[in-house]
């Protein structure tokens, strides 16, 4: 009989080191949202990726940084839970900004891990003569098994990465299906989708001050999914920013959304977007929990 292997590699690191990008290189297609903004991640999405035999279930956890809000601080927490049942730690750490007071915070808090990791990323972006230095400090700071010097972006030094993390990924039955496959519920993607075209269009701070929520989905006699959702903003001011002269924000959002979603799932699909303004939602557990996060006070 064949041996199986499965468990579960949390990637950490700070905000925009690239885990998502990371994630959907792994997966091959778009899971986790992407932004040149920092703290768009804010839930953990577990993602199966096969290799042979063993079963890899990572999570990209979000972004590691100071938090001062109460979503801040339940995002944060997510990202160390993530930790307690991980059989492999992954730290990506930005080549271009090097080692910062918040990798060296971070590294302090996971470096008793026994199967811990460095994946250096975007080394496409910085000169060979500076990585050495870097992966060199890296390893006065903890014990890793293995430094990777990767490029998210453009799939390189991806695949010896997972051997590697395979290599001590420990024998058990199957957590999930033996197929790739990622663990988000269905709204939860679909609202993420919708979110990321809102940071990708509106360039102020505003992004960190919305939320989007899928309210339900039905499907039409030809199979055509139609999907509401709203874009909740915590004041009129910030309505007004997303809706756009004449509606011409919104309706750039929700085409993109409505693109982006067809293509991730091949469907034909139509995209109703209505913005409220809910002044408190940041203090609302319930839309903690929609996202798979826990409401700290």
């Amino acid at each position: 009989m064949t041996k199986t292997y499965s468990g579960f590699i949390a990637i950490v690191g700070p905000t925009n080191a690239g885990k998502s990008t990371l994630m959907n290189q792994i997966m091959g297609r778009k899971v986790s949202i992407v932004s040149h903004k920092v703290q768009t991640t804010r839930t953990n999405l577990r993602a199966v990726k096969m290799v042979g035999a063993r079963q890899l279930v990572f999570t990209d956890t979000p972004g590691i940084f100071r938090p001062n809000r109460r979503l801040d601080r339940a995002m944060v927490g997510a990202a160390m839970d993530a930790l307690s049942d991980a059989d492999a730690v992954l730290l990506i750490v930005d080549a271009t900004h090097g080692i910062t007071d918040t990798i060296r915070g971070i590294i302090e808090k996971i470096r008793d891990h026994k199967n811990l990791f460095v994946a250096l990323n975007k080394i496409d972006s910085v000169k060979k003569g500076e990585l050495l230095p870097i992966a060199a400090e890296l390893n006065t700071l903890a014990n890793f098994r293995e430094i990777f010097m990767i490029s998210a972006l453009k799939n390189d030094g991806i695949t010896e990465m997972l051997d590697a993390l395979a290599a001590v990924i420990p024998e058990s039955p199957y957590l999930f299906d033996a197929a790739d496959a990622v663990d988000v519920p269905d709204k939860l993607y679909l609202a993420e989708l919708t979110r990321e075209k809102v940071y990708r269009f509106i360039h102020q701070e505003l992004p960190y001050h919305i939320n989007v929520v899928t309210e339900h989905v039905d499907i039409d006699d030809e199979g055509v999914l139609d999907i509401h959702q709203k874009i909740v903003v915590a004041n009129a001011a910030h309505k007004k920013i997303v809706v756009g002269r004449g509606g011409a924000q919104l309706k750039k959002i929700g085409t993109a959304a409505r693109h982006d979603i067809q293509d991730q799932w091949g469907v034909s699909a139509r995209l109703h977007l209505f913005v409220r303004v809910e002044e408190n939602w940041e203090n609302i557990a319930e839309n903690y929990t929609d996202q798979g996060l826990e409401f700290k006070k």
